[in-house]
Formats: C-alpha cells, sequence, structure tokens
C-alpha cells in the first residue's frame, strides 16, 4: 500500500524535543531537556481525595458527557479569578476550557488562518505552536527575543510588510525556551503596534503563576479594550500536565469559532480533570499551593545557579531568569551548537538544540535549553558538570 497525505502534514516534522525523549528514556541519561514540573509539585493527596469523594458521592457528574464550553462551575470560578486577580477579562470576552493550552492554541490557528496567511512569532519560540500553524499552512515570521522580551523596532517592520499577519504568538513571562519576561514598556508597545495594524494577539501564559523573583507584570490581556487578545492560560505547570486542562479568555465572536472547531475535535475537556481543578481552586488552599510550588523552583534554580557558575562559565553563557522551568545557554562563538548536543547524549546528557525552536530551523544558532524543574538536585548538578567539561574539552581542541 502506498500512503498519501495530506499537503498540510507532508512538510511536517517530529518535534525535536518528543524525539529527544527517545534518549531520554535510558535511565543512565541525565534528562535536562523534558519541560515537565519537577515530581513533588503535583497535589497527589488533594487530587486523590477529591477524586474519592466524587466516584463515591457525584460519579456520573464525571463520567457523563458535558458542554463543549467547559464545566460551568470551573468556568465561572476561572472568569472571577482571572478577572480579580489580574485584571484579564472583559463583557466582550468569554471563557473557553481546552484539553490542555497547546488545544488552545489549536483552535485559535484553525479560526483564524488560511493557507499563506503569517503568523509573528518570537524567535526563538515555543515549538509545540510553532509546529501547530505550521500545520495550517501559515508562514511563520520570527521576531529576535531580546531580554526584556521581543525587539519591538522588528516586530513593527514585520507588521508594515506582512500584509496577511494574522496574529502575533507570544509567551511574556518566562518565555519558552529563552526564560525571558517581557517588560511592562514592551508589552503596552505589543497592544499598540497590534491596534494600530489591526493584527491580534495570542498571549500565552502557562508559566506566570511560576514567579519566585522580580516584580509581577501585568498581563497584556489585561490592557485589552479593544477585542485584540485571546489569552492563553493552563494547569498544567501548576496542577498536573497529565490532566490536560487549560483555558483561552477572548472576544466572544472569536471564542464561539473556537468552540464550533472544539466540538469537532475532541466533544470536550475532560470533566473529571475539570471538576479537580475545580476544587483544587474553591475548596483548598490554591494560593497557598501556588506559593509551594514557587519554593520548589527558588530552591532548585539555585541549585542550577550554582552548578552553571561552577561548572559551565565563563565559556558557556546565560541570562537569569525570575520563573518558569527553562534556562537559555549560549554556546562560544565557533562552537558547533548541534555537535555540541550530540556530543552530550553521548556522554549521557540531554539537552534541546536551539535552532528546534527557530521559524526557520536552518537558521544558525548558538544557544541550547536547560530545564531544571524534572531533575533531582543530584542529577542537575552531575549533568552540568558533565556539560562544563564537555565545553573545555571541545575549547582545549
Amino acid at each position: 500500500m502506498e500512503y498519501t497525505f495530506s499537503d498540510r502534514v507532508m512538510t511536517l516534522k517530529p518535534s525535536a524535543i518528543r524525539e529527544i525523549f527517545k534518549y531520554a528514556a535510558d535511565p543512565e541519561v541525565i534528562s535536562l531537556s523534558a519541560g515537565n514540573p519537577a515530581p513533588e509539585a503535583f497535589p497527589v493527596e488533594a487530587i486523590r481525595a477529591i477524586s474519592e469523594k466524587l466516584l463515591r458521592e457525584n460519579p456520573i457528574d464525571a463520567l457523563q458527557y458535558s458542554v463543549t464550553e467547559g464545566y460551568p462551575a470551573l468556568r465561572q470560578t476561572l472568569t472571577d479569578y482571572m478577572k480579580t486577580r489580574h485584571n484579564v477579562g472583559r463583557d466582550f470576552d468569554d471563557l473557553l476550557v481546552t484539553s490542555g493550552a497547546q488545544q488552545a492554541a489549536d483552535l485559535m490557528a484553525k479560526s483564524l488562518l488560511n493557507e499563506g496567511d503569517v503568523v509573528i512569532c518570537e524567535a526563538p519560540s515555543f515549538i509545540g505552536c510553532l509546529n501547530t500553524f505550521r500545520s495550517y499552512n501559515a508562514r511563520l515570521v520570527g521576531i529576535p527575543v531580546e531580554s526584556d522580551g521581543m525587539n519591538m523596532q522588528e516586530l513593527e517592520k514585520a507588521l508594515q510588510t506582512e500584509k496577511r499577519a494574522r496574529f502575533i504568538y507570544t509567551i511574556p513571562n518566562f518565555q519558552n525556551p529563552s526564560g525571558v519576561t517581557m517588560s511592562l514598556e514592551k508589552r503596552r508597545r505589543l497592544y499598540e503596534l497590534a491596534k494600530r495594524y489591526q493584527v491580534m494577539i495570542l498571549e500565552d501564559n502557562p508559566y506566570g503563576d511560576l514567579r519566585f523573583a522580580g516584580e509581577y507584570v501585568p498581563a497584556i490581556k489585561s490592557f485589552d479594550e479593544d477585542g485584540l487578545v485571546v489569552y492563553m492560560g493552563s494547569f498544567s505547570k501548576v496542577v498536573s500536565p497529565g490532566m490536560r486542562v487549560g483555558y483561552a479568555i477572548g472576544p466572544k465572536p472569536i471564542l464561539q469559532k473556537m468552540i464550533v472547531c472544539k466540538q469537532g475535535e475532541d466533544v470536550h475537556t475532560n470533566i473529571w480533570s475539570q471538576i479537580i481543578c475545580h476544587r483544587l481552586m474553591t475548596e483548598y488552599d490554591f494560593d497557598a499551593h501556588l506559593e509551594t510550588l514557587r519554593e520548589i523552583y527558588r530552591k532548585k534554580y539555585a541549585v542550577l545557579q550554582k552548578a552553571m557558575q561552577e561548572h559551565l562559565a565563563p565559556y558557556i553563557t546565560w541570562d537569569e531568569i525570575e520563573g518558569g522551568l527553562f534556562v537559555w545557554c549560549r554556546l562560544p562563538d565557533g562552537v558547533d551548537m548541534p555537535d555540541f548536543c550530540r556530543q552530550a547524549v553521548l556522554r549521557k546528557v540531554c539537552v534541546v538544540p536551539g535552532n528546534a525552536f527557530l521559524t526557520d530551523e536552518s537558521q544558525p544558532c548558538q544557544a541550547f535549553r536547560i530545564n531544571y524543574s524534572t531533575p533531582t538536585d543530584e542529577q542537575l548538578v552531575r549533568g552540568v558538570a558533565i556539560l562544563g567539561q564537555l565545553i573545555r574539552d571541545i575549547l582545549k581542541k
């Protein structure tokens, strides 16, 4: 049998991160490549207690079909929470519960993109969403990320020249993969440019609750008085990625199209998971849980920083982060980054090559991404020491 595939998927490649997971499955390999939460961050006992009570007292609530928009109690709780805590949501907005934030990005793309349309993205950016946009035969235009977020001059140039730009995709808090947080000044400028050129913004904020240093910066969506921003949030990094609960907040006409598209994808998000998230927010001290997570990552990042200063400096450089799960490491000029990553695997350490996160993977890149949340402290120290020895060996040649 000869198989033929749709034009939409013919050019898609497997996620570099998922491919690296094949190596990371080796128990001898130290994986600094995954983007998983720390194992100790999961509220296992609370989830167990909620599930036991739910299945004992109201099993049908969790086992029956439900509405596409999401579990009503969770939608109301999230609506109130985001408005009260983050000033996100206006009368013209609606909220849709999705199967992770990744699905929200897919539904947005499906609702807005025609073949050949342009999505303006940070460069580097999250590979999962880049591949989602590629799957709709969109053209990706990358805007360089600086230490305080997207380069606004380059963004304006792209908006002036790309007449088919449909939306700007940004991860303003602890960006994946760079770890960078966009400044308030740039957030306001981004919104102004989107308004001037009548292009929407897709604001992805899976890591915002994991700030363990620095000052809170308001969401771009909190400025939205014109119906320009769709905001994506997620429980994946604060409760459980395996439960697949995310949400989108955006203008009702956009959300209505996304709801219709979701009906054809999966009918609705897992109801058991939605009820768990709702009860964690309303029957438990959710704020205390978030503070526990921040303390976990504050301590783990301190371990990573100490190891990097000892083993990687001054040859490999990086920017300090204030939250999230990732650090973006830059190799010296002249060092072959893909080869460095391959040699790291041979030494039983996995990192993610930086070109995997570019809108054009063929562009030169001297960076790689480290995740510090998943490994144990001992694995972090040992893995960084191996990377440090590797860069020294390369530079000696």
